[in-house]
């Protein structure tokens, strides 16, 4: 754990360089070698063109629309890593994964792929016959070190970070608990803040105000209008936006199952339809509810590729992992996309002819 600086800030994922880039990258490992330690197998640009190309048309020539509705922490890496990488017309609407589960419930929307940041919202508010969990992340304190507020951050360190927090020498940020998991996932982390430092008080009661709250998808922008200091926010926000951030202990963040049942397991939430949220390890899942070659394409792509990795989200071997009955033809698509990018060391892109044999499987 420690203070992580996240590059360029306001270049999007930077350049591959820096501690903060993905945060569990060692030093001296190629990107190239990275993705395919951490299992983030997913389709070339161009391979992943050609076979959406083949589906369901380029965008712009009539080809179908592909809607994915999802938790707000993946609407960066939707816009700038899924839609440049496929050839399919996809459209992003993006809301605290709570509201986009009530969304779906209510009848308010009808997305092709739902996709939401905590697997428990797919087990209570919707129930799917099935679903993929393809990502994980980590709860992180991000800052600006421009400001005061950030400068205390800073120089508390990954030991001290709480206590400019406690002080309220810092403009704090978070997202609402009733309306997104980074909301509850925050407390949970200040909850168990409080059990792993030994000085440290019930931070989980000392520091969350009402007046800290914003949207999920607005909230590292608060520090470019000046509202705030620092957030508590998932990694991949501060790696996206290029901003500074602190990482918490492995007991503290959400990332590491191995905490799970000793640490994760002992905070909870109540959310306002009544279901208790207990803690655990953070996981995305996404499920498919339009059986079109062009969804089952992009769900693909969506819950396989690199630009996961590129922004900062944890990846393990053990992704894309399945629950439920999942059909036939939406397994053997993720897998394709897959064994593509993993089985090509050259980094070269499948050529079309290949998509297409492989595509006459899947029909």
């Amino acid at each position: 754990m420690g203070t992580q600086r996240s590059g360029t800030r306001g270049s999007g994922a930077g350049d591959g360089s820096g501690a903060g880039r993905s945060g569990s990258r060692p030093d001296g490992v190629s990107r190239r070698s990275f993705l395919g330690q951490v299992g983030a197998a997913g389709l070339s640009v161009a391979g992943l063109g050609a076979l959406a190309g083949c589906l369901g048309g380029a965008a712009g020539s009539g080809s179908p629309t592909v809607a994915i509705l999802s938790a707000g922490s993946l609407q960066h890496a939707l816009e700038k890593g899924l839609k440049p990488a496929v050839d399919v017309s996809v459209r992003v609407e993006s809301h605290g994964s709570a509201t986009v589960a009530r969304m779906v419930a209510e009848g308010q929307r009808d997305p092709d792929i739902v996709t939401v940041a905590d697997t428990a919202l797919f087990e209570g508010v919707l129930s799917p016959a099935w679903y993929s969990v393809f990502a994980s992340n980590a709860v992180v304190l991000a800052y600006n070190p421009d400001t005061a507020g950030g400068e205390r951050i800073a120089a508390a360190g990954p030991d001290r970070w709480y206590e400019p927090l406690v002080a309220g020498s810092v403009d704090l940020g978070r997202t609402d608990p009733d309306q997104d998991p980074l909301g509850y996932r925050a407390l949970f982390a200040l909850e168990l803040a409080a059990r792993y430092y030994d000085d440290a008080p019930a931070l989980h009661r000392k520091i969350p105000e009402r007046e800290q709250v914003y949207p999920e998808t607005a909230l590292i922008s608060q520090f470019e209008t000046g509202s705030i200091d620092a957030a508590l926010a998932y990694r991949n926000m501060a790696v996206e936006r290029g901003y500074d951030y602190v990482s918490l202990p492995r007991e503290v963040d959400l990332s590491d199952p191995t905490h799970a049942d000793e640490w994760y397991s002992t905070v909870s939430y109540e959310l306002p339809s009544g279901q208790v949220i207990r803690g655990g390890p953070i996981g995305y899942a996404s499920t498919v509810r339009d059986s079109s070659d062009a969804a089952r394409a992009v769900f693909a792509a969506h819950t396989t590729g690199n630009y996961l990795a590129d922004a900062g989200f944890v990846l393990r071997d053990s992704f894309p992992r399945y629950e439920g009955e999942v059909p036939e033809a939406v397994r053997r698509a993720t897998e394709t996309a897959s064994d593509e990018n993993g089985s090509d060391e050259s980094g070269a892109a499948p050529s079309l002819s290949k998509a297409v044999s492989e595509l006459t499987l899947l029909v």
